[in-house]
């Protein structure tokens, strides 16, 4: 992947680091994007994965990176990991506040990123074969469940754009690919959706055998990237075996039934 570069946000933590990690070590080049500056410092030293500092739910800071990335380089692919939850109240109880930051957080960031990034990656699919626009969004958005209406929407939303972009880039060489995670234990992601609540957060997790890992969602979002250009993974719903559906989660060992 010498000499191909990717756009990795959501890259101060979580799926967004491990992936800008796991690129890097496979050749590409990476900008990390994200709004902590400190953490995406940290990642550059430690990685040579060059960091960006960005609030992707801001028009101006979306333009300014577009215009770096312009000066600076092709954009072979554009990897959306950016995104989140905040609460988990019924529909009834849900806030206002709450839902919009998740739609703008997960479905207006993504088109904000394809209106300034789609002239770079069609520049770099003109003379490089192909580019890619992958998306991560959540099995959240292929079923609801109680507690979950506002991101359950925010990320059907997000899925739906995906789905959409694909038909509209039809004929031109850039794939355009859904991730879609179930249970990933990170750092972050429940603790910021249960409002810092370290020991709610920890219940999510509770007896479930291996989680899937950050690191387990960057190795599939590596393996599409890095697979020939005329093939593309349009949806991959990737979850640990313990989570057989949204819905049906083994909590303790997993064992083999007697027959």
């Amino acid at each position: 992947m010498a000499n191909r570069r990717a756009v990795v946000t959501g890259a101060s933590s979580g799926i967004g680091e491990a992936t800008a990690r796991a690129l890097r070590s496979r050749g590409w080049d990476v900008v990390g994007v994200a709004r902590r500056a400190d953490r995406l410092e940290a990642l550059e030293a430690a990685t040579g994965v060059v960091a960006y500092a960005a609030d992707l739910t801001v028009e101006a800071d979306v333009e300014a990176l577009a215009s770096w990335l312009a000066g600076s380089g092709p954009v072979h692919a554009l990897v959306q990991v950016a995104g989140g939850a905040r609460g988990t109240d019924r529909v009834a109880e849900g806030t206002a506040a709450d839902w919009r930051w998740m739609y703008e957080a997960n479905v207006l960031s993504s088109q904000r990123l394809v209106a300034h990034l789609l002239p770079l990656l069609r520049r770099a699919a003109a003379s490089d074969s192909h580019a890619d626009a992958l998306f991560v969004t959540s099995t959240a958005a292929q079923v609801a469940y109680p507690g979950g209406g506002g991101y359950n929407a925010a990320k059907a939303a997000e899925s739906m754009l995906v789905s959409a972009l694909r038909l509209e880039l039809n004929g031109e060489p850039i794939r355009v690919i859904e991730i879609a995670p179930g249970m990933v234990r990170t750092e972050e992601f429940s603790l910021n959706r249960l409002g810092g609540d370290a020991a709610a957060a920890d219940d999510v997790y509770a007896d479930v055998e291996q989680p899937l890992s950050a690191d387990d969602v960057a190795d599939v979002i590596a393996y599409a990237l890095g697979a020939p250009g005329h093939v593309n993974l349009d949806l991959v719903t990737v979850r640990p075996v313990a989570q057989s559906a949204q819905h049906l989660l083994a909590r303790g060992p997993l064992r083999v039934r007697e027959s």
